[in-house]
């Protein structure tokens, strides 16, 4: 009997024990379902049972039919759906935020999460302005919370190994040239929701058409390749080919960053012929690109061609944005400069500067 009770005792301790070791789910609210990459994280939430990373319990989102379409989608109750941003985090207490409204509303979801000591996560970029970029981050580190902007290109495991060869492993020797590569055929004709549409092809409420929404991929790849460092001039040069579909908004832009010893080209276009987010970098002896998420070609120095390397996502810091948030907060990961503020204000000086020398014609420099 003594035996009997001491393997029950046993047992139980070890439960106990187990139960305590498990992590609760990030308490995340989301504001706004106009943004089409909301369905990541709804998908993960309520399609992946298992999935112990995130938990949403709040959505703040002003348009109930969308609510509704999107609660018949994936699943979730209407119970959790609040009109206004304030109403969702002060019934609901979430621990993160992200934003998947439109780019100018990201200045007032840091307004109302900052002082409220919520984490915030927004869809890339930004910001639509510089001013409003720099308000954003005085608010964030006053209050002490992560501010991180989200693009689909951090969790690509190509860009990470790229990273490591050029910068760490020293492979191409120091960089020359960067050329980034990102777009579509269009947001219309790729089929995206109206209510994306309308937002994104908006001067204001998406502070330019394929400048800003392709332009930043590369914006924060130079950024990050370059470690934070300021160009010292920024030249831009957009284009309204189907002012037809896009009367507002340019859909085609060239960005020319220019550093020191280096130089960036950063083509955002809504004209590619298929959908591509790719990036070539050249050094003094060699280069490095990165073809998609994994796939790559190199050439080192008396190299007589180039050669084909794959590279796993477990390159990149985490599967998903929401699993590194989530491992952010909880101290089981280390800052990534991707998603970085520091990155990010760099990045939305470079796009502030290619929109107003797109408009002017003429060269920024920044001092």
């Amino acid at each position: 009997m003594v035996r009997i009770a001491l393997a029950v005792a046993f047992i139980l301790l070890t439960q106990l024990t187990n139960a305590q070791t498990v992590k609760k789910p990030l308490r995340v609210g989301v504001v706004g379902l106009v943004h089409s990459h909301v369905g990541g994280i709804l998908n993960k939430a309520f399609k992946q049972p298992n999935q112990t990373d995130i938990e949403i319990v709040g959505i703040a989102e002003p348009n109930r039919e969308l609510a509704e379409r999107f609660a018949k989608r994936y699943g979730f109750p209407m119970s959790i759906v609040y009109p206004t941003i304030a109403e969702m985090l002060d019934k609901t207490k979430p621990e993160a935020a992200t934003d998947f409204g439109q780019i100018i509303d990201h200045k007032k979801t840091v307004e109302l999460c900052a002082p409220r000591h919520i984490h915030v996560m927004v869809e890339k970029p930004l910001a639509t302005s510089y001013a409003d970029a720099k308000q954003m981050a005085a608010l964030a580190r006053k209050n002490n919370i992560q501010l991180l902007t989200n693009y689909e290109t951090t969790w690509y495991g190509s860009n990470h190994k790229a990273y490591e060869l050029v910068k760490q492993d020293k492979a191409v020797g120091d960089i020359r040239k960067i050329v980034v590569h990102d777009g579509h055929q269009g947001p219309k004709e790729i089929g995206v929701q109206k209510e994306f549409l309308d937002w994104l092809t908006d001067p204001v409420q998406n502070g330019a058409g394929a400048l800003f929404d392709f332009g930043c991929y590369g914006a924060n790849l130079s950024t990050w390749l370059m470690d934070n460092q300021r160009p010292t001039s920024v030249m831009a040069v957009t284009q309204q080919i189907k002012p037809d579909i896009y009367p507002k908004v340019d859909d085609e832009a060239t960005i020319i960053v220019t550093y020191p010893k280096a130089q960036a080209i950063i083509q955002g276009s809504w004209n590619w012929p298929f959908a591509r987010k790719d990036m070539e970098v050249y050094g003094q002896h060699g280069y490095v690109f990165t073809v998609d998420g994994s796939k790559m070609k190199v050439r080192y120095k008396d190299e007589k061609s180039e050669h084909a390397m794959e590279a796993p996502q477990s390159e990149a810091p985490a599967p998903d944005p929401f699993a590194y948030l989530a491992r952010l907060i909880r101290g089981e990961t280390k800052p990534d400069a991707l998603t970085s503020l520091e990155n990010n204000l760099v990045t939305m000086e470079i796009l502030d500067a290619a929109r107003q020398s797109a408009k002017t014609g003429k060269v920024v420099k920044l001092n």
